[in-house]
């Protein structure tokens, strides 16, 4: 699977390598890893990162340049002394140069590169995200340094930002390393019972600071499939305290992780695309409820909920790399509240699908708390809505198509908003909307005067439209427009006379008002 040397970068850089020259940039692609010893017959590397072993610094010049004419857009030598004769074969030669700490064991960073490319191309093709952008997701929702283990604590992969150096600390820093930590504080874990307690249940677990060996206070919780644990997610406190709901992070977290690492044991991509896509076709009836039932476990006749998030605003670019974003962040609070939810992103929309559900409230919690991660995450907007209950399965679809409408019909100042609640301007902006799209419905006087209007920059629309929302009381609806009640009656009467209405008629008023309101929304 193909990923860029950036995202390699995203998720392994400091403190294993930095880069010391990208002549092509840092978004050229990566076909995959080699590794090369200076002794060894030369081979052809197209597209690859290569790591350089057995010499290092100024010796490994030639190495370089051998796996460059040879195609490799990366080298990977360990550093050693001044880099300015390797920085210059790697400019000239045209391939990447990255210098990785003495320190550093080659098996790790050769198993973390790996499975950066392995997962990379899977999970970048439409967003889904994987271990590496599930830890940062947990970092920035916990405020704490995130590492995900398997059973025998290696690394599978971790947080980055640019505070972490300066937050890490020694226990960390070894254990990406590839070294092993503290021998007195892993005693202290195991006669402290915390290796048993990942093991044997779900429950986050607190380990306390111990400044006498460098290590930070510490969230821990075992990844499960079953009764079988397959790793641990361990969140170390950085500059400030942990989230008020990191905990409850952790649950979704571990969760989410787990699925991760089943695909990875069953040779599937990260992220399920097949499954993702299984999700989608059920929200759009594409899929039949017996199939995502019988795939995920789920009980078909029992109920359903359907939630959808969207970004309020921005440009196109930026959306998708914030709707993968949100996935990550729904996908991780939807397990924590539901664990067999069902997560995917359609259309620029994320959804999640929450099963066995007979009410709203769960859903309200989720929502409230998916929109306050994103705008700490993104300082992006997002909005929620929230369908009606199905009965089953498969009315799926349907939920999906209420929490639709209610996305649509929702004002600017809500964020999270429940079918139930807003059915009234659900229902309102699904009329506008046929009005909008019907020409033969559209009402030529209010057409009339939506063109005054533009023409001398005048309000007449407005003026009526505040008049009508008041029930005719003209003293409320001059107060809420700020001008004197003569003046908005001068405005009423210009109007009428204007676009010929009919105001002392109710089912011309009621028409009136819908063509107005439609002209007003889409002028």
């Amino acid at each position: 699977m193909d990923t860029t040397l950036r995202r390699l970068l995203a998720a392994i850089g400091e403190p294993l390598v930095e880069v010391a020259a990208a002549p092509s940039g840092l978004d050229v692609l990566l076909t995959g890893l080699a590794i090369v010893d200076p002794d060894d017959e030369p081979d052809s590397y197209p597209g690859q990162l290569v790591l350089v072993i057995g010499v290092r610094g100024r010796a490994a010049t030639a190495a370089l340049r051998a796996a460059a004419r040879r195609g490799a857009a990366a080298v990977a030598v360990k550093a050693g002394g001044p880099a300015d004769v390797l920085r210059a074969a790697a400019t000239d030669a045209g391939a990447a140069l990255l210098l990785v700490r003495p320190d550093v064991r080659w098996e790790r960073l050769e198993s973390l590169a790996r499975d950066v490319l392995h997962e990379g191309g899977a999970a970048g093709d439409d967003g889904s995200g994987d271990l590496y952008s599930l830890a940062q997701t947990v970092a920035l929702l916990t405020r704490g340094v995130v590492s995900i283990e398997d059973t025998a604590s290696r690394v599978l992969a971790y947080s980055r930002s640019d505070a972490d150096a300066a937050q890490v600390d020694e226990l960390r820093r070894l254990s990406i390393l590839g070294r092993q930590g503290p021998a007195d504080y892993l005693r202290m874990l195991r006669e402290w019972g915390v290796f048993n307690r990942l093991r044997d249940g779900e429950d986050v677990v607190r380990v306390d600071e111990h400044a006498e060996l460098g290590i930070r206070r510490r969230l821990a919780i075992g990844i499960h499939a079953g009764h079988r644990q397959l790793g641990t997610i361990w969140v170390q406190e950085g500059a400030e305290p942990f989230a008020e709901r990191a905990a409850e992070v952790l649950v979704g977290a571990a969760r989410v992780a787990a699925g991760h690492l089943v695909r990875r044991r069953s040779q599937q991509a990260p992220g399920g695309r097949w499954e993702r896509d299984l999700v989608a076709g059920l929200l759009d009836e594409r899929a039949s409820p017996d199939l995502v039932a019988g795939t995920f476990g789920l009980n078909e006749d029992a109920g359903a909920l359907v939630v959808a998030f969207a970004m309020r605003d921005g440009d196109a670019a930026s959306q998708e790399l914030v709707v993968a974003e949100l996935l990550e962040v729904v996908s991780v609070h939807a397990a924590a509240h539901r664990r067999a939810a069902l997560c995917a992103a359609v259309g620029g929309r994320v959804y999640a699908v929450l099963p066995e559900v007979r009410g709203t409230d769960g859903a309200l919690a989720l929502c409230t708390e998916v929109v306050a991660a994103a705008r700490r995450r993104s300082d992006i907007r997002v909005q929620a809505g929230i369908g009606s209950p199905a009965a089953r399965l498969a009315g799926v679809p349907s939920s999906r198509r209420e929490a639709d409408r209610v996305l649509d019909a929702m004002g600017e100042a809500q964020d999270v908003a429940v079918f139930g609640e807003i059915r009234a301007e659900v229902l309102l902006t699904q009329t506008l909307g046929l009005l909008a799209a019907n020409p033969d419905l559209r009402d030529p006087g209010v057409a009339r005067l939506v063109a005054y209007d533009r023409e001398h920059r005048t309000d007449l629309v407005g003026s009526v439209v505040a008049w009508l929302d008041a029930m005719g009381d003209v003293r409320a609806a001059a107060e809420r427009l700020t001008v004197h009640p003569n003046t908005l009656r001068y405005r009423v009467r210009r109007a009428t006379a204007i676009a010929g209405l009919r105001l002392d008629d109710p089912r011309a008023r009621l028409v009136h008002h819908l063509q107005l309101l439609a002209a007003g929304r889409h002028s």
